[in-house]
């Protein structure tokens, strides 16, 4: 494979985000990683409304509220980017912290490298499969065991 194909490949492997511009913050969402955990429309459901198109409206709220509530996601399908764009990313938590939900999944925070089917991202949220079943490996997707309502990071942070 040439070197461009190799690129093109990577690319097309790159999970679908979808980015939602507000008032200097952008917040970013991966829907394959969403596990519904509601955090985020608890927290602000003036900014996250998924009854609403689009669902996420940055600008209803200062930047800082919304980072706020965007670092609750256990997931990390929510991210921020806080503008102008040379501003400091998300920071992770420090010292990282793994913890294994009932269900077997494991929910981690921190300044994170993981590597996975798009190659070698850096996190600061995730809850990564402890079953082996997800299809959206190393991330969980509540296709096994995890699925198991006691399994739910829903309230854990």
């Amino acid at each position: 494979m040439a070197d461009g194909e190799a690129a093109e490949a990577a690319t097309e492997e790159r999970p679908p985000l979808k980015e939602y511009e507000g008032e200097g913050i952008t917040v970013t969402f991966e829907p394959r990683r969403c596990l519904h955990a509601a955090a985020c429309v608890r927290g602000l459901p003036q900014v996250f409304d998924p009854s609403r198109r689009p669902w996420v409206l940055p600008g209803a709220a200062e930047p800082s509220r919304v980072a706020e509530v965007v670092r609750r996601c256990p997931s990390g399908a929510l991210q921020y980017r806080r503008r102008p764009e040379d501003a400091v990313p998300e920071p992770g938590d420090s010292p990282t912290t793994v913890r294994r939900a009932s269900a077997g999944q494991l929910v981690v925070r921190g300044d994170l490298l993981v590597t996975g089917a798009a190659g070698e991202r850096r996190e600061t949220r995730v809850v990564l499969c402890g079953c082996g079943a997800s299809g959206n490996q190393p991330y969980c997707d509540h296709s096994g065991p995890c699925a198991e309502p006691d399994g739910d990071p829903a309230g854990e942070r």
